[in-house]
This record gives structure tokens, sequence and C-alpha cells, in this order.
């Protein structure tokens, strides 16, 4: 290996300039399509793939309510919505919805659609009569046809559904296609600013207000708040720069480092656009981590570099010896970082696999722009003698602080922090046990809660008996079972089982449409507001209600239950599916399969399962990698044990973290917390390198920390506090769920430092006094640089 790494230095070094013009080619035509990549969201890349709800959803999608759904809300400030302008400007309002790109036309409803009618009770049998007549325009709108609309509206049971309970405002809902006709996909942030500008911009005056919600409004204000990422992000970079010219004192090398590590970004996002990819809203904190991971690597080398220029060496020289010095470990940390974002391909969830996908080509490209590209544009630099004695006193001044924090690895100190490391593991897995999977707000948690969006959310909900997350369950049943009583009483049993769950708030049914259809036919006998047991009378009243998208389809072999919830927070979700579940398991059907999950409380309930499914797996097949890369380089399970116990401690502290923020793991913050495991392997690779060199040497144990600290102690902590610091201004982010990952990561960023510099060199040593060694510590020649 040291021979390949020899040869390859040379190769690299001799031919530097051809080396240097591909590199900067490769950057141009890299940037020419980085510059096309688009912010891109999806509904249905959120879904796990062949999960039951999922499967469920999919099959049905066509015969039930939308799960990505868009509501419209026409609200008057003053006065009631029953008055011209107000139904005026409804009805304008829709047409305008109906002609927006994506939606499904046929499925739009509101007082002014087709599909909004009174089922009226005549000689000849039900007669469904049209909210607003078909006749009446909004242009020919009379006091009569104003109060005639307003009494069938009360009639047909719309008031919470259609019309809010005050009547001060009313609905509009439709169905919004992520897929077109011709198969081109939905631009959401384009989408909002159409709505935005169509609907709301177009409407809304001193007299009215429009509200907007659904999946579809939330990633386009996130899409839009998204963009202010790279405000943060140039700050950040800002911050880093000044951080490393203190740390270098050379506006050479600090350009140097971080011109190469934003070039690895231009070859990621140009990549990204050759392979399709775009970059989803929810994501875009992944590239200035992927950012963050180049400049730690980038510190190391212009340590290494600054080091050896403080010895006398040349620029040249320097930059062959970082080169080759670190060529191997560097190379090692990065690839164990792109193992641990490879396992994020285990959760099947398609928008986490992107986000695997983007984060491990961004890795992928730092072997190259970091550990090859920055020693060569060193190279070129030259720096003049006083430069090498400034850098040689400042590193004798901060080595004494890090020769203080070497105490550690003394053996009584160190027998002391190993137990307290310990008890902090198990308090922290102890405090985290009981984290949530999936959201602990109500509304958007990716947005604040004084976003227009979610204060649309709360005075929609507080206004309408519907809530605005649904969970909707498929009653299967043989095919033509129009006439199969059974299956209505079943589903009404379950229905009144269900009403007594926490958290739902109303419940629309086939069985509950029965219901109300069976009293309407007998005159309006409350006695007879129940499921027939007729079979002829129970085919007829599944006839009438088909009309009605959602409760039943053509067959009977599907009929639905949407339990309308009163938030989507995972405790709401987790309660409502689990009393579903029990009902299906103790209360068998021969005739009929209860089905989970469809609507928007469904898909997220199956983002949820697979998330919690895969947590565990996911970080075990982690550390399974860390050990496995550690003990082929290193040859010794104390190397293995040393690096990644430290990481366990932090990642779960971190989950206490979570818990006492009440941040809960989504698809947004699990990425996170692996990335997170990704940067703090670094800190632990760099240390553990050294001690294991000198070890080999002979020298003691806490020799060889003190050295290995000395030498690559202070990049560490620079690193990890710039990066806290980078990340910790995302804080003030108009989004929530960026002011939440910049307070984890920061966090992260720092437990991490703390375990590297205290439970690493503890365990090493306690590790070192348990089983003693009976040759010297084995490190691979490449390594002893």
């Amino acid at each position: 290996m040291k021979a390949f790494v020899s040869q390859l230095e040379d190769f690299l070094f001799h031919r530097r300039a051809a080396v240097f013009a591909v590199l900067l080619a490769l950057t141009a035509v890299m940037g020419y399509f980085a510059l096309q990549l688009k912010m891109e969201a999806g509904f249905e890349k959120q879904m796990p793939v062949g999960h039951e709800y999922t499967n469920t959803f999919m099959q049905y999608r066509e015969q039930l309510f939308g799960a990505n759904r868009l509501t419209i809300v026409v609200r008057a400030r003053k006065g009631t919505i029953w008055t011209e302008q107000g139904l005026t400007r409804l009805y304008d309002l829709t047409q305008a919805v109906v002609h927006l790109p994506n939606v499904d036309r046929l499925g739009v409803q509101s007082l002014w659609t087709p599909n909004s009618f009174v089922n009226e009770i005549t000689e000849e049998g039900f007669r469904a009569q049209p909210i607003i007549d078909a006749t009446i325009t909004a242009r020919t709108l009379t006091p009569d046809a104003i109060a005639n609309a307003r009494r069938a509206t009360s009639q047909g049971g719309y008031v919470g559904s259609l019309v809010s309970r005050d009547h001060t405002s009313a609905m509009i809902t439709a169905d919004i296609a992520e897929v077109d006709a011709q198969g081109n996909k939905l631009d959401y942030v384009a989408f909002n600013r159409l709505m935005e500008k169509n609907l709301r911009q177009k409407f809304e005056d001193k007299d009215f207000e429009i509200q907007i919600i659904g999946f579809a409004k939330q990633i386009g204000d996130i899409g839009e708040g998204a963009s202010t990422v790279l405000e943060f992000c140039s700050l950040a970079i800002l911050l880093t720069l000044f951080a490393v010219y203190w740390f270098c004192r050379s506006w050479r090398l600090t350009l140097l480092a971080v011109l190469c590590s934003f070039t690895s970004l231009i070859w990621q996002f140009g990549t990204l656009r050759l392979i399709g990819y775009g970059l989803d809203p929810l994501a875009v904190l992944v590239p200035f981590l992927v950012f963050a991971i180049g400049v730690s690597h980038g510190v190391q080398q212009i340590n290494f570099i600054v080091r050896r220029l403080a010895q006398g060496r040349t620029a040249m020289q320097a930059a062959r010896d970082s080169f080759s010095g670190l060529l191997i470990p560097g190379a090692l940390a990065l690839i164990v970082a792109l193992v641990t974002f490879g396992t994020l391909m285990l959760i099947p969830i398609p928008m986490i696999q992107e986000l695997a996908v983007t984060a491990s080509i961004g890795v992928g490209y730092k072997i190259i722009t970091n550990l090859v590209m920055l020693p060569l544009a060193v190279s070129y630099c030259s720096f003049k003698p006083s430069f090498a004695e400034q850098a040689m006193q400042r590193r004798e001044r901060r080595t004494r602080l890090v020769k203080t924090i070497a105490v550690v690895a003394r053996p009584r100190n160190a027998v002391a922090i190993t137990c307290l490391s310990l008890a902090v593991l198990g308090v922290s897995i102890w405090q985290s046990s009981d984290r949530i999977v999936g959201t602990l707000q109500p509304g958007a948690p990716e947005l604040r809660a004084e976003s227009r969006f979610n204060r649309d959310a709360v005075s929609i909900a507080g206004a309408y008996d519907i809530g605005l997350d649904w969970l909707t369950l498929v009653f299967e049943s043989p095919k033509d079972a129009c006439g199969n009583v059974a299956v209505g009483k079943y589903q009404d049993d379950f229905v009144w089982r269900m009403t007594q769950v926490p958290g739902v708030q109303t419940i629309r049914s086939f069985s509950g449409e029965l219901r109300i259809y069976n009293q309407g036919y007998n005159e309006g006998n409350p006695k007879m507001a129940v499921t027939p047991i007729d079979s002829r009378n129970y085919a007829g009243l599944a006839a009438e209600i088909g009309r009605n998208r959602g409760y039943v389809n053509s067959d009977c072999s599907m009929t639905a239950v949407h339990l309308f919830l009163t938030d989507h927070k995972a405790t709401t979700i987790n309660r409502v599916v689990d009393a579903a579940i029990q009902y299906r398991t103790l209360n068998p059907h021969p005739a009929v399969t209860i089905r989970l999950a469809s609507g928007n409380a469904g898909v997220q309930a199956a983002i949820n399962d697979e998330l919690e499914a895969s947590e565990i797996p996911m970080l075990l097949y982690v550390y399974a990698a860390i050990v496995l890369l550690v003990l082929l380089v290193y040859r010794d399970f104390r190397a293995a044990i040393a690096c990644c116990l430290p990481l366990t401690i932090g990642t779960f502290i971190g989950y206490w973290f979570m818990k006492e923020f009440e941040i809960g793991l989504t698809v947004a913050t699990l990425p996170v917390m692996v990335l997170a495991v990704g940067i703090g392997v670094d800190y632990a690779l760099y240390i553990y390198n050294r001690l294991q060199m000198h070890m080999a040497d002979g020298d003691p144990i806490f020799t060889a920390m003190e050295r290995a600290l000395e030498f690559e102690g202070m990049a560490t902590i620079f690193t990890a506090l710039t990066l806290a610091i980078g990340v910790g201004i995302w804080s003030f982010s108009a989004l929530k769920f960026q002011a939440d990952m910049g307070m984890l990561l920061a966090f992260m960023f720092i437990v991490n430092l703390v375990m590297t510099f205290t439970a690493l060199p503890a365990l090493a040593v306690v590790l070192e006094r348990l089983f003693p060694r009976s040759k010297p510590a084995y490190a691979p020649s490449i390594l002893t640089h």
C-alpha cells in the first residue's frame, strides 16, 4: 500500500499541471449542469415502498379521497359568507381552482359544484338537488337564491364541512395529481407561486381572506423558505473562511481549503442534474453538511502542511507529505462516512434513498477535492520563512491547551471518565427510550407556528368539524357484495368502537351513509337510522351512496371508513392505528378484510412505521461498517471499541436532546443523525490513527495519547467549534425544521468533540490495562507519517 501511495504521489505531483487542468475542466462542465439543478419535491416519494398502507393507498387511490388534497377557504372579514359578494367570491375562486394545473377537476367540491347536493325525499323517492341550482350563476344571485342555498346547506349536513360553523367562511377542496396526463411531474414550488398569484393575490382583499392548506401548499412554502438556506450557507461559509484564517493565518491556505470543499459541491450538484435528480426542500441542508465534512478534512490537511512548513519544509515538500500522510486515514474516514450514508438506502422511502445518493456522491467527491486537489494546489504556493516561524510559535501556544486535555489519559482519570461515560450512556438510553417517531406538533412541523400556513391550518381546524388529517380504512369483501348486509353491520360496529378513541374527531363511513339514507327513505324516522338488514334495500342504498366518491366502489367489494383526526401528531396517529389494528385482530370476519390505510394520516402512519422499523437495524449496520473498517486497518479490537463507543454515547445523547426539545424522528431528522455520526467518526479516526502510530513506535499509552492530541487535537477542536457555529446560525431560519436541525447539528458536533477528547482517550487507556498487549501495536506503514 505504501508503494502504491508513493507511486500515486509521484504521478500526480509530476503531472500536477495536467491533473489540475482536468479538474478545472471537470469543474466548469459540472458547474454548467449545477446551474440547472432545481428544487424538486414529491408527495409519493415520501411513501414507503411495499408497505401495507402504501399498497392500500395505491390500489384504491382512484376510489377514495386523495391524500394529496388542497383545501382553500374564503373567509369574510365582517359578517357571514351568505351575501352576494361572498358567494360571488366563492364562485370565482372555485373556477380558478378548477383551472389550476394537475387538479382533478371532477373532484373539486364547493357550494357551487354539482357534487354538492341535498338528497330530498319525494313521492318518487330520493331526489338529489344541488345546493345552488344549476340555473343560477354568480351574476344572477338574488336574496331568495342565497336563502335557499343557506337552507340547503344546513339540510344537507354541509355546515362544518363546506361552510364553517359560524357561517363566516366556505371551503373548496381539490385533489392534486403529482403526474399529469403527459407524464410530467408537478413542480410544487412553481405550483405554490401560481396559487399565490391566481388565488391569494387575486381574491384576497380588505373584505375577504383566502386561506390555503394542503401538502402542495406546505411543500411549496417549505421550498420558498428553503431558498433562504443560500443566505445562511453563505454566512456559514463566510464564518468558516475567517475561522480557517484565524487557525492558519494564511489567506492562500484558507481560500484553497474552502474552494476545494466548494468544488465538490459543484460536482455534486452537476452530477445530481445529470442523473435526473433534483434537490428536495427537506434535504437542502445535506449539501452544506457535505461541505462541512470537506472543511473538516481540509483543516486536517492545513494542520499537516503548516506543521511541515514550521519544520522548514518547502510548500512542495509539505504538500507531498500531507498527501501521502493523510490519503489513507482521510480516505478511510470518508469511506466510513460513505458507508454510513449508504445505509440510508436500506430505508424503503424514496426521498431518504434519494438523500442517501446525494450525500454519498458529495462525500465520494471529497476524496478527490480534499485529499488530492488541495495538496496539489498548495504545492503551487510559496511561504516566507517568517510564516513558518510564526506558525511554530502559534503551535506551541496552542499545544499547552491540548496538553491539559491529555490528563484524561492518566490511568486513574481514565477509569473515572470511562465509568462516567458508561453512566452517561445508560442514562441517555433510558431518557431517549420513549422518543417519538413522527411529528410532535400540530400543523406543519417544518414551518414555524406563526407562519401563514400554520395560522391558516389552526383557523380552519377551529372553524370546521371535519379534521384536516384523516385516516382511511378499506373494508375488502368478495366481489358483488352489494347485498351482503353483514359487511355493513361489521363496519358499523367498527365505527362505533372507533368513536371512543381519543383523537378521532369525526367519522364518515359507508355504514354511516347507510344509516342516513335508510332514515331518509323512511320519512326521516329517527328509528330507521340503522344499517338495513334487508339485502335488496341494502343494495339499493349502496347504489345511491356510490354516486359520492370515497365510500364504496361499483361492486361493493370496497367500502371505506374515514377517520378525521384532531391533528397529525405521532401520538394521535399511533393511538388510532393501534386501536384499528386491535379491533381487526380481536374481531376477525370471514368475509371481510380490514386494510390500513389511506388518507394523509395513513401515509404519515406508514412513514412513521417504516422509520421506527428501520432505525435500529440501520444504526447497527452503520456501527458494524465502522467496526469492520477499523478492524481491517488497525487489526485491533481495542481500536474498534475506542472509536465506536464514544459515537454511540453521542448518538443517544442526541436522541435525548431531540426528546427534550420535542424534535420527532422524521424523514428530515433521521438522515441528520446519520450524517452527524459520519462527521463524528472523522474526529475519532484522525486521533486514533496518530495514537496507534505512536504506540507502534513503542510509546506508552499516556505518552502516545499526549502526542496524538498534540498533533491532531487543536485542528479537531477548531473544526468542531467552527462547524457548530456555522450550523448554529440556522436557528434563526424562517423554517422551523432548519432551525431545529441547526440546533441539533451544533449540539451533535460539540457532543462528538467532547466524547472524542474524553471517552476515546479514557477508553483507550482502560482497554490497554484490561487487555495488555503481548507485542507492540500494529500500525500499517502507510500510516506512519
